[in-house]
């Protein structure tokens, strides 16, 4: 299949520059709407009237939101013309948002929440297949390393934005904020975005959809663990039908001639590693841009405002090494750039798990930039290993897999860090510890336990095929 440059399917010539920049911006803003609202609970939970394990769900339920959807956005981009979806996918957020800054109670809140989840779900498997479609193999990686610039540092911009917005406004202002932005890029794409995605029309397999939910439901039963009050016969029987319903979804879109996902891409083992790889960096960046934050308050008793502008290097360093990592990839090959990116990741990890929670801010943002700067050389570039080992025609489906896995994994991360934290913090108050000692207990079982798990990401990378392309 011929690769489009600048011409939209009409034969029309575009600007792609423009094109690319406003599909990053409206990226780039979702993502920061992630972890943006981490900064604001203490305000909400007083605003509402509701406890710390309610208020989570403007993020869990986000997450999971998410990973419903993104299964779903391959067959949008084949049945939907690029520019009408991305319209409505920057409307779908819009409209969220508006619900949000009005929300009179939670409840409604959290339905502007869901709205956003909906069009993040979709945008962000699409924006990397668009940009991998329309990208020459040979400049894949230097194109997926700006677009792992806008995810990267989005997501760790996040909270540095609520602090920013939360020190001189209240928390509604912070959706305000992304209301503006995305008000403006829908005007601006009347004009620049363009169908550039060839159409496969074919039905929509709601049998697929419905099984696809079985994902919210094994994160919502892992999620109510270490949690008091649970009924387990409860969550015993919501465990095993979720995952009943995931295992028939993947056998139906094996046995189907048009799948809703395409997981027939799993069956190319560098493909595989691409997709353990992006979730190992993934779990490492979301879990430092949650679980540090809490670090410097709990631990340090530095300032929300405080907390959140410390994630500033971390994002910086990110920001500034994704381009050239995916420079470095296309020029040295994947497994060399994404070794060194599982070292630093495991470097820094390894410093926590020896040292404890014992670091002031400073070795604390050093070693945080570290883990993230390690997060660019191998979130991306796997990105665009996995996509540079699939026919055009299945890259649609490649990155929705690689996202919707992501995703995953990365919200099991936060989970497993939060629930970690809490149960070793709870067992040492209750062996007779102090609070400040019973949390720095706490802190360090999660460095150790992240250690191990990036040993895994380490050992995948070293089983890369040694190919530069």
């Amino acid at each position: 299949m011929k690769v489009l440059k600048n011409y939209d399917l009409n034969g029309k010539p575009y600007n792609r520059f423009l094109f690319v920049i406003v599909l990053l911006l409206g990226s780039f803003t979702m993502s920061m709407s992630q972890s943006s609202i981490s900064t604001a609970y203490p305000t909400l939970m007083s605003s509402f009237g509701i406890d710390a394990s309610t208020v989570q769900w403007l993020t869990t339920g986000f997450m999971l939101i998410m990973c419903v959807m993104m299964p779903v956005s391959p067959w949008l981009l084949n049945n939907v013309k690029f520019k009408q979806l991305f319209l409505l996918i920057l409307a779908i957020f819009d409209i969220g948002t508006l619900i949000v800054v009005v929300a009179p109670n939670f409840p409604v809140m959290m339905l502007g929440r869901a709205m956003e989840a909906i069009a993040v779900g979709i945008l962000f498997p699409s924006y990397q297949s668009v940009l991998l479609y329309i990208t020459p193999e040979e400049k894949r990686g230097t194109t997926m390393g700006f677009a792992g610039l806008i995810m990267g540092s989005a997501l760790a911009c996040g909270p540095i934005l609520s602090a920013i917005v939360l020190h001189f406004s209240a928390w509604r202002g912070l959706f305000i904020v992304f209301a503006v932005i995305i008000s403006v890029l829908f005007v601006i794409s009347l004009f620049a975005i363009k169908n550039v995605m060839p159409q496969k029309e074919s039905h929509l397999d709601f049998p697929s959809v419905i099984l696809s939910v079985g994902l919210i439901g094994i994160l919502y039963v892992v999620n109510m663990i270490g949690k008091t009050n649970i009924d387990l016969t409860e969550a015993i029987i919501i465990l095993v039908v979720s995952i009943l319903m995931v295992a028939m979804f993947a056998i139906r879109q094996f046995k189907m001639d048009q799948p809703l996902l395409q997981l027939r891409v799993l069956k190319d083992f560098n493909y595989d590693l691409s997709v353990g790889l992006t979730g190992a960096s993934y779990i490492a960046l979301i879990v430092v841009t949650i679980i540090f934050p809490l670090y410097y308050q709990d631990v340090l008793g530095v300032s929300k405002t405080v907390s959140g502008l410390a994630l500033a290097p971390g994002a910086i360093v990110l920001s500034l090494l994704n381009p050239l990592t995916g420079k470095l990839a296309d020029k040295i090959g994947f497994k060399s750039t994404m070794l060194t990116g599982m070292f630093m990741i495991l470097a820094g990890w390894l410093v926590l798990s020896i040292t404890g929670a014992t670091l002031g801010l400073v070795p604390m943002m050093v070693i945080a930039a570290i883990i993230e700067g390690g997060n660019a050389f191998v979130m991306m570039p796997a990105v665009t290993m996995g996509a540079n080992s699939l026919p055009n025609d299945l890259i649609s489906d490649g990155t929705a897999v690689i996202s919707t896995f992501r995703q995953i994994l990365g919200s099991t991360g936060v989970l497993v860090a939060t629930l970690i934290l809490s149960n070793v913090m709870n067992n040492n108050i209750a062996k007779g510890m102090s609070h400040a000692i019973a949390q720095m207990g706490g802190f360090h079982v999660v460095f150790i336990t992240f250690f191990v798990i990036e040993l895994f990401g380490l050992a995948m990378a070293l089983m890369l095929k040694n190919t530069k392309k």
